[in-house]
């Protein structure tokens, strides 16, 4: 794990419970746990707030960190796909977007790319990207401001049910992302039973916790959260969420100790998730 990526995640999933700011010597104490040295915490800081993710003030003689505005929208934009799955039956709609950027802006088609996927979109050509969930709204709300992307969406039907598990076979690699899943299962499964009976506790609870959100967070950028009736037979990837959600929530309470030991505050409300 990144240091920069250690200071969103521990502002994410447990300063935000905790006034949402944080001491430098709260962060570097909270670094430590993953052998983050003081002199890289304060590099790290520093670049985060020139960069516009974190604010500073002064009290007294000790410098406080908050996330700001862009930081906590991000933050939330991802927790929401990390955390949340599509529910309810698929109504049949495909929802397509399709773009034209000029050769002149390579490094803007690449962005819009990188935003479709995370959004949950796949490709089924270059320029034709489509989704079973209607978030064309999303699209175009992100690039609202970028003149040289125009955006057409359209929403269809296919002709029935093996057109559609042909069309998300085409447009995803459903395969290596099944076998994504199975190694996140091989890991963290056989842990379950540790975490129930609480055998991690302190900086070790901190740190598994941290790292299963490291291992997790990678598949929202990869996975469209598709329907079941377009998912090959034994999908591994509902169980992987659902062990995924029960892991973080059993190494809940020992973390959130270790973080209240280390920075000598609590929780001012109930965490979501």
């Amino acid at each position: 794990m990144k240091a920069r990526s250690l200071v969103f995640d521990l502002f994410g999933d447990y300063l935000r419970y905790r006034g949402g700011e944080a001491r430098l010597r709260s962060l570097v104490s909270l670094m430590g746990c993953f052998d983050v040295p003081e002199p890289t915490v304060r590099v790290v800081v520093t670049r985060l707030r020139k960069e516009g993710w974190l604010s500073s003030r002064r009290d007294g003689r000790e410098t406080v960190y908050a996330l700001t505005d862009a930081a906590w929208a991000l933050l939330d934009e991802g927790r929401e796909r990390i955390f949340h799955r599509a529910q309810g039956p698929w109504d049949g709609q495909w929802h397509m977007v399709i773009y034209s950027v000029p050769e002149t802006e390579r490094g803007l088609r690449e962005q819009l790319r990188k935003k479709l996927a995370w959004f949950g979109f796949g490709p089924l050509s270059s320029a034709v990207w489509l989704s079973p969930h209607d978030r064309t709204g999303l699209v175009r709300e992100a690039f609202a401001g970028e003149p040289a992307v125009q955006l057409d969406v359209f929403r269809s039907r296919s002709a029935g049910t093996a057109a559609d598990r042909d069309i998300a076979a085409r447009s995803w690699d459903l395969a290596e992302l099944d076998r994504a899943y199975a190694e996140l299962l091989e890991t963290y499964r056989p842990r379950l039973a540790a975490y129930r009976a609480g055998e991690l506790q302190g900086a070790d609870a901190l740190v598994e916790r941290m790292n299963l959100i490291h291992d997790y967070r990678r598949f929202p950028f990869r996975d469209p959260d598709l329907p079941p009736e377009l998912l090959p037979e034994g999908w591994s990837g509902r169980l992987a969420h659902e062990v995924f959600l029960e892991a973080h929530g059993l190494l809940r309470g020992p973390a959130e100790a270790c973080v209240d030991a280390l920075t000598g505050t609590a929780m001012q409300e109930e965490e979501a998730g």
